[in-house]
């Protein structure tokens, strides 16, 4: 596959990442990477990130998750690639 072909990014973060600014950051980094998506509380104290974009610049984005720099404390992140929807505009926190 093609570092360049689209592709959808679905990561579940666990640590201490809620209440500390993580979503906010999320959404800045990709939004420097010209992803779109969303990152969103999940009542299990997880956060949930989804990013569609050039494959690359997911897998960027990832690396950026895994730390360091982020805020609160990343504990470990599970992700889950697959294709792109397509449904998705801007990068929003929820």
């Amino acid at each position: 596959m093609e570092e360049t072909a689209s592709a959808r990014l679905t990561a579940w973060v666990q640590g201490h990442v809620q209440g500390v600014g993580f979503r906010w950051w999320v959404r800045s980094r990709a939004l420097e990477l010209g992803l779109v998506g969303s990152a969103a509380n999940l009542r299990d104290g997880r956060v949930e990130v989804v990013a569609e974009g050039p494959r690359d610049r997911c897998a960027r984005l990832l690396e950026l998750l895994r730390g360091p720099g982020t805020p609160g404390r990343v504990d470990s992140v599970v992700e889950r690639w697959s294709e792109p929807r397509g449904d998705l505009v801007g990068f929003v926190e929820r």
